[in-house]
């Protein structure tokens, strides 16, 4: 199963992806968040990526905040490799940079499709070698718009900070 399939499952589907553990949270929250298990992790078993939530004393919400980390961490950690030569960006990806980072709200950034083309951009940026100008151009936009899809969101921008910097390259500001 390719990543794009587990980051456009339902919430559902993805939590059967997962070893699912809960358990009692600590810290703030009152004595009903230290008597409960209440707080959720996931294991995504065919990526080994993981994320917890315990946000809330409620485990169906912390559930539904760890299923929302868990399709951003897999975006964002597992990249699978692209082939430049010929390359044409997919439909989401294509959509996602014609309307520019303007419809990029929080609502927008909680869904499956958002992930799928982040994950895209960033199998692109690392096939490129992480150069900027050149992945811009692969999408027909500009240099600058390309560093603004790159620095809308803070774990965007840091992973591909945290990218840059491990070739020895300027971070993006």
């Amino acid at each position: 199963m390719a990543r794009i399939d587990h980051l456009l499952v339902s919430d559902e589907a993805l939590v059967a992806q997962c070893e699912v553990d809960r358990y009692r949270a600590s810290g703030p929250g009152g004595q009903h968040r230290n008597k409960t298990e209440s707080a959720v992790r996931l294991r995504h078993k065919l990526t080994g990526v993981s994320a917890i939530g315990e946000d809330s004393r409620s485990q169906s919400e912390n559930k539904l905040h760890a299923v929302r980390r868990l399709r951003s961490a897999i975006a964002l950690e597992v990249r699978e490799p692209v082939s430049l030569e010929g390359y044409v960006p997919s439909a989401r990806l294509a959509g996602f940079v014609a309307r520019g980072t303007a419809p990029l709200g929080a609502k927008t950034k909680l869904t499956g499709e958002y992930w799928a083309a982040i994950a895209e951009l960033l199998d692109l940026l690392v096939a490129g070698d992480l150069e900027i100008a050149a992945t811009a151009q692969r999408l027909g936009i500009t240099t600058g718009g390309m560093s603004k899809f790159l620095l809308h969101d803070d774990q965007v921008a840091r992973v591909v900070n945290d990218l840059r910097r491990a070739k020895g390259m300027r971070a993006l500001r």
